[in-house]
């Protein structure tokens, strides 16, 4: 196991991907290699999600053209206007020309130019599932890509119109959780003991108009989405885009995605539910896709932090498994031994500085603050636990 791991790891070096970009909104500058696995870290608004929007446009400009020009959406080939139309209302304040630079696998890239022309290639390679997920259901059922304003951000109403008419495909299925031939049976337990409290997603009908429900299976028992918890609210527009991703069947993939993006995995979730999540991400690895993710979570660091150690030491699967109370069974054993060999690469977004730093070794006695705290997710808990020690320390004197 260590050799192969060895042998892994030099690969990846060759291999890794890297973005640079410079002075585009507040960053300063962002050299970002990716892994298998590559999490970003770090306060709110210092550009992690503007890095994975700008990942997404390089990966799939055609792409997101096509379907710009689908619904009306017209920049007239100005920079300025793509970007409110793409990353959002008053962004195009990101811009600034003759500083801003991206650079992706050492090649310069241009979004003056990739904007300006319609690009050949339509293929999708990145599939994006945005922080505002939640905002992907109303009443019960998924907004289509017009049904947003001119202003709201591309990466949500894309992801949005893809669970749309992922449900509509579905909608003669009935129950859309648990399905027998929908993800491993380890997951759909786990899933039902930590998120659905064995509920079932469904759909029905109110005078004609579908939606989505959570029921029990006793009459009169469906549960309208105002009603859900808040952890289910967010969960479910992310379960269906784990559906889309893990297609049934023999292939793995999904037509041409290669890479995916979540933000912020562990929004309204409890610690269990957060292990679950996690498994279902090792899920999209095991099957060849790269995963990127963002998160404010520290047992995300954590899992990570115990993954490193366990792949240094050649641990056995099982014991990764048990981490995360899994099944031992073939398919989950494979999945673990895949992660075990699988690189990660963690960086953290420095709000002062704007400048990124990779704390990829998780080293608790580093001499940079940003890697001895995980990126400031586990300053707290430090400052608390040393509080604590000082207090009892006063007391015995």
């Amino acid at each position: 196991m260590r050799g192969e791991l060895k042998r892994r790891d030099r690969l990846c070096l060759i291999y890794m991907d890297k973005l640079h970009i410079q002075n585009f909104g507040q960053i300063k500058s962002a050299d970002i290699t990716f892994g298998d696995l590559t999490v970003f870290v770090g306060p709110q608004a210092t550009g992690k999600s503007i890095v994975l929007q700008t990942l997404k446009l390089i990966m799939d400009a055609g792409a997101v053209q096509e379907v710009m020009g689908k619904y009306g959406i017209d920049w007239h080939g100005k920079l300025p206007e793509f970007l409110d139309a793409y990353f959002g209302e008053g962004m195009s304040s990101l811009w600034r020309n003759n500083e801003t630079t991206i650079t992706w696998k050492n090649k310069a890239i241009d979004l003056g130019s990739i904007i300006g022309r319609r690009q050949r290639n339509k293929e999708e390679n990145l599939f994006f599932i945005p922080a505002q997920r939640v905002l992907a259901l109303r009443d019960g059922w998924p907004r289509p890509f017009a049904d947003y304003r001119s202003g709201d951000p591309y990466a949500v109403r894309e992801f949005s119109e893809k669970l749309r008419g992922m449900v509509e495909r579905q909608s003669q299925e009935g129950v859309l959780f648990p399905q027998p031939r929908r993800l491993k049976e380890g997951f759909r337990d786990l899933l039902q003991q930590n998120l659905f409290s064995s509920f079932s997603l469904s759909i029905d009908k109110v005078q004609s108009q579908k939606r989505l429900v959570l029921g029990n299976g006793k009459q009169n028992g469906n549960l309208p989405f105002m009603v859900w918890s808040a952890g289910q609210r967010e969960f479910v527009p992310l379960l269906l885009g784990l559906y889309w991703l893990m297609p049934r069947g023999k292939t793995s993939t999904r037509d041409k995605i290669k890479w995916v993006v979540i933000e912020e995995l562990e929004m309204g979730l409890h610690s269990r539910a957060i292990s679950v999540v996690l498994l279902l991400i090792f899920e999209l690895i095991e099957r060849g896709y790269r995963v990127c993710l963002s998160t404010h979570s520290p047992q995300v660091l954590d899992a990570l932090w115990a993954l490193r150690h366990l792949k240094e030491t050649g641990a056995d699967p099982e014991v990764l498994l048990g981490i995360y109370k899994a099944p031992i069974t073939p398919s989950m054993k494979k999945l673990a031994t895949q992660l075990l060999l699988s690189s990660v690469k963690i960086h953290y977004f420095d709000r002062e500085s704007g400048v990124t730093r990779d704390i990829s070794e998780l080293d608790p006695s580093a001499d940079t603050p940003e890697e001895a705290g995980w990126g400031g997710l586990s300053e707290f808990s430090g400052r608390a636990n040393e509080a604590v020690a000082n207090a009892v320390a006063n007391t015995r004197g």
